[in-house]
């Protein structure tokens, strides 16, 4: 069980070009957000998640270390895998999708 970041190159794509890239892969996401260093506590979800923060920034805490997001930058968290989370000091807004 896992959690991995694929950062974004370069500018961050858009909201369009990440909802574009969540539909060329058959998801269908839904939109969040948090206000500055809102928490999450620890849990686990039974489907893999893929998320996108679209503005902000928030840390994915995992056993293996803390992940951290800006605009544009992928998550993917496996099924089973433990985390929590703690939104940056600008909120966040986040696309997430189950796979």
């Amino acid at each position: 069980m896992a959690a991995r970041v694929e950062k974004a190159e370069g500018a961050a794509p858009s909201r369009e070009q990440i909802e574009a890239t969540f539909q060329q892969e058959g998801l269908r996401p839904h939109e969040w957000g948090n206000a500055p260093a809102d928490r999450y506590d620890w849990h686990s979800h039974t489907y893999q998640k893929v998320l996108y923060c679209v503005s902000g920034s928030i840390v994915f805490h995992t056993p293996d270390g803390d992940l951290e997001l800006g605009a544009g930058d992928r998550l993917e968290v496996d099924s089973g895998t433990e985390h929590a989370a703690t939104v940056g000091p600008d909120g966040v807004t986040c696309l997430e999708a189950a796979r």
